[in-house]
């Protein structure tokens, strides 16, 4: 049976509703409280029946045991309720589950991690998650840290909720880029062991705002490793807090960048227009493309005689995003304290506020994040 978790509500009086506990197993009791503890829910906990009225209705996630599941047996059927047991040879669990239209069955202690998850989510409030796009450099100096903020700069000053993350390593860090390395807020480091879950909540308010979005950047010090489960965790966390991420990512496809590549809705590869940068970016496309489904070219002008954008995307066997233009004083505003894309009517914000246009309308189609 497949899990289907109801995002959590408001209650009348404007307070978030609480997930419900129902069991009269005081062991299994403790154990459930404790993760909720770890998920960073308050429970409501009904010990015996009935339960509440409204409480069952309302309660965005109820959480059941296998000792009251015989007496919930012809309740009203919802979605958002799992069984809760610890003998995996019960099979006649299955059959109670089915009577009770549970959504699934969890057993206790192997699925803690899968509990906890799902129960953060209510206290989360979780709906739709962030369209997620990753920059890589079809070579080096292709542009692609200046791409990846000018996507982030433009779509916040749409109003649209923003996060930046820095995936690369040896990139210099994004937050200089956007002229806040002074910023008060965690860097990369912080995160560099996380493991199991992020708050997406707690992970926003602890990052940088500079120019109205937040920035997970790297800070002066040694190189830290970011390990696979911290990627997966952080990025996590970015989407489930909506909007839109925008991922810089490096051209070497390790284990934590396929983390990365993983969780993406769109890849954009950034490729001058030069025939040297085109081989350079078909080593990096066939690297990336195995293991991202929707990696498109971005062309990077000015394009020279009989080398044009759509002839670069054909070279690469790749969907064209589209040419981005050269927008001659960039340096000169960097300097300046202006980021990339700070211009709205600069050519790179145009090119970037068209393709969020374009992309975030598909999303909306098929029912994506956005």
């Amino acid at each position: 049976m497949a899990g289907s978790i109801t995002p959590n509500r408001p209650a009348a009086d404007g307070r978030l509703c609480r997930p419900l506990i129902v069991t009269e197993d005081e062991e299994l009791l403790d154990d459930l409280l404790r993760l909720c503890a770890a998920a960073g829910a308050e429970p409501e906990v009904v010990h015996g029946l009935p339960v509440r009225r409204g409480s069952w209705e309302g309660a965005p996630l109820i959480l059941v045991g296998d000792d009251a599941a015989a007496r919930l047996r012809g309740g009203t059927r919802r979605e958002g309720v799992l069984l809760i047991g610890r003998d995996l040879d019960d099979h006649g669990i299955w059959q109670r589950a089915v009577a009770l239209g549970a959504d699934n069955v969890a057993f206790l202690p192997d699925a803690e991690t899968w509990l906890v998850d799902r129960i953060a989510d209510v206290a989360e409030g979780v709906g739709r998650q962030a369209f997620t796009i990753g920059v890589v450099g079809g070579r080096g100096g292709a542009g692609a840290s200046t791409l990846a903020c000018a996507l982030a700069v433009t779509a916040a000053r749409a109003g649209r909720r923003t996060m930046l993350i820095d995936g690369d390593p040896l990139g210099g860090g994004l937050d200089v880029l956007l002229g806040g390395e002074g910023a008060e807020g965690l860097r990369w480091p912080a995160f560099a062991e996380s493991r199991g879950r992020v708050a997406g909540s707690a992970l926003e308010e602890s990052l940088p705002e500079l120019h109205s979005l937040r920035v997970l950047s790297w800070d002066r010090g040694q190189s830290v490793a970011i390990a696979p489960s911290a990627m997966r965790a952080v990025l996590a966390a970015a989407r489930r807090r909506g909007g839109v991420v925008v991922v810089d990512l490096p051209r070497r496809v390790d284990d934590t960048v396929a983390e990365a590549l993983d969780q993406l809705d769109l890849g954009l590869l950034v490729v001058p227009a030069e025939l040297r940068a085109v081989a350079a970016a078909h080593r990096v496309a066939s690297t990336v493309g195995m293991v991202l489904r929707d990696l498109r070219a971005v062309v990077r002008g000015p394009c020279g005689p009989g080398l044009d954008d759509e002839e670069i995307a054909r070279l690469l066997d790749l969907p064209l995003a589209g040419e981005l233009p050269s927008e001659p004083g960039l340096s000169d505003a960097w300097d300046g304290g202006e980021p990339p894309g700070g211009s709205a009517r600069g050519p790179l914000a145009r090119f970037c506020a068209e393709f969020w246009g374009r992309v975030l309308a598909d999303a909306e189609q098929q029912g994506g994040g956005a």
